[in-house]
């Protein structure tokens, strides 16, 4: 089951596809993240997705949001996906133990060996402020991410008439 919002978002550590290490919690405090689980590199709709990510980039840096993929691909695989895809934000290898993030956040596919795609907007403090997976085989919009963005921001007071 997937982690619920309103909760703190595990930490943890795993190589981007430069071979550099990148933990959750080093954004703590400092700006809020995406994280995007996507099942496998190359596929179609990962491909179609993170492409419509990479030509939307400026909604997340306008709203100050780190945007990490996830996969259990290889950091390896995930440089060439990268590379040949042009994606301007880091992709990270949930290689070993195979999945292990996926399953700390409880969308892990057993029978698969991969993760759903899910999505996890993470507030400056580490804790899920929104969230979203879709049916298998169903791309997320990009409405979708702008909606849960919208959830990182204050609510504005509400001044009398």
């Amino acid at each position: 089951m997937a982690l619920e919002n309103d909760t703190q978002a595990p930490d943890f550590e795993l190589l981007n596809q430069f071979g550099e290490r990148i933990q959750l919690s080093q954004f703590r405090g400092e700006k809020a993240v995406a994280l995007v689980f996507f099942p496998l590199a190359f596929s179609g709709i990962c491909s179609g997705e993170l492409c419509a990510l990479r030509d939307n980039i400026a909604l997340f840096a306008d709203s100050g949001v780190e945007l990490l993929g996830i996969s259990v691909d290889s950091r390896h695989a995930l440089r060439a996906f990268g590379e040949q895809e042009q994606y301007g934000f880091s992709l990270l290898a949930d290689f070993w133990p195979h999945g292990g993030v996926a399953k700390e956040y409880g969308v892990f596919l057993e029978d698969k060996g991969f993760a759903n795609r899910a999505t996890f907007v993470i507030d400056r403090d580490g804790i899920i402020r929104a969230s979203f997976i879709t049916a298998p085989g169903e791309a997320r919009s990009i409405s979708d991410y702008q909606a849960a963005l919208d959830m990182l921001q204050p609510a504005l007071p509400v001044l009398p008439a």
